[in-house]
């Protein structure tokens, strides 16, 4: 078969890219300054300073973290301050030990996956920041997942790093960031001592002008001139206003266009954007999706189905729901603590929710519910994945 590559409307397709970092964050300046404000005085002293970002899915929490990072580290350099910075998803490396390696790889890419326990791998980074004088942001991005799996216990620890450093050895920062903004709670008290009120940032959603000069700017970036008019440019933001997510409509704007270069269109249309519609959902389902396992999507599919009609399921409606599921897909049901085990997996990912139950209940049970993916999305996306084994 022989591949033909057309004419298309995208000039650099890279820029509507989840990864792509813009030069400069659009309408989170005052984000941007807050967090300088924060964090100056590890340029000024030397001191270890930290920072709780929060805000809804799209609100640039990790982008804005990242573009401040990369330009307070020329600032610092310019000061004659050293500065580094790396960024871990904690939903993606779930666990102290994971998150801790990650942050040694990014001195050491060939620091060993095992054979060393989290107190010497503490130590390891510990040396490399005295090693090198370095101050070292931690970005821990989607925190709350770190939190409900592995506590605080990493967090204080690198609080303790911080609090017996000098700026001649190197230092430690923390930059948390979370959709939820009691992400914090899930702290003991002596974690939670080096995050004060004073130490949050909010990201509130977008509204549809701020939504119109986001797409306006990736569009200039990433298509030709003339392929997309400025009616269409309102149509996308109208569209992603109802949830204030710039990542919704960025990924509204890529669809369109690819609709239109499979039509060998020489421009957009409110067609092509109202196709990318039906394309697109303003959470990112299929990606979360695709860290599960067969085990925990059969109960994660369970949990959705019994979810349509309820704000709220019990623990053994999930579990005889789940019954159904391994039945229907010729699967070992796990037994009940294994069962449990997911769930609270699937909590600390984002995907459920879980609470114990209050007043109207006999005796105290565990409540789930669906944070942010309705359950009919939730279940055919489970559904198509399942007969995809």
């Amino acid at each position: 078969m022989s591949f033909q590559a057309g004419p298309s409307v995208f000039k650099d397709q890279g820029k509507l890219s989840f990864d792509y970092l813009p030069d400069k964050m659009i309408h989170r300046e005052a984000q941007t300054q807050r967090l300088f404000s924060l964090l100056r005085p590890i340029i000024e002293a030397g001191a270890s300073s930290n920072a709780f970002l929060y805000g809804a899915v799209g609100t640039g929490k990790t982008h804005t973290a990242k573009r401040f990072c990369l330009d307070f580290k020329k600032h610092a350099g310019e000061k004659d301050r050293a500065v580094d910075w790396n960024l871990v998803n904690c939903r993606q490396r779930m666990g102290d030990d994971a998150v801790l390696l990650r942050l040694l790889q990014h001195f050491d890419p060939h620091f060993p996956e095992r054979g060393f326990s989290i107190a010497e791998k503490l130590e390891s980074l510990r040396k490399h920041l005295e090693k090198h004088k370095l101050h070292f942001i931690v970005i821990l991005d989607e925190v709350d997942a770190l939190l409900k799996k592995s506590g605080a216990d990493l967090i204080y620890s690198f609080a303790r790093i911080a609090e017996e450093a000098t700026a001649a050895k190197g230092n430690i920062s923390m930059i948390l960031i979370s959709q939820r903004p009691n992400a914090l709670e899930y702290m003991d008290a002596a974690a939670l001592s080096t995050f004060r009120r004073t130490n949050v940032v909010e990201f509130p959603r977008y509204d549809r002008k701020e939504l119109e000069d986001i797409v306006r700017t990736r569009v200039s970036l990433a298509l030709h001139p003339g392929t997309v008019g400025e009616d269409l440019i309102e149509l996308i933001a109208d569209i992603a206003s109802e949830f204030g997510d710039a990542r919704y409509s960025i990924e509204l704007l890529e669809k369109a266009g690819m609709l239109a270069d499979e039509e060998h269109a020489e421009e957009v249309a409110a067609e092509h954007i109202r196709g990318a519609k039906a394309h697109v959902h303003p959470i990112d389902v299929e990606e979360r999706l695709g860290l599960l396992d067969a085990p925990k999507k059969l109960v994660l599919l369970s949990i959705a189905r019994k979810s349509r009609k309820k704000a709220y399921i019990t623990m053994g409606d999930a579990e005889n729901a789940y019954a159904v599921v391994c039945e229907e897909y010729h699967a070992k049901p796990r037994a009940h603590t294994q069962f449990w085990k997911y769930v609270k997996e699937l909590d600390a990912l984002g995907l459920v929710d879980t609470k114990l139950s209050g007043k109207g209940e006999v005796g105290k049970t565990t409540l789930i519910s669906l944070p942010e993916i309705p359950a009919k999305v939730l279940a055919d996306n489970l559904e198509r994945s399942l007969k995809r084994r």
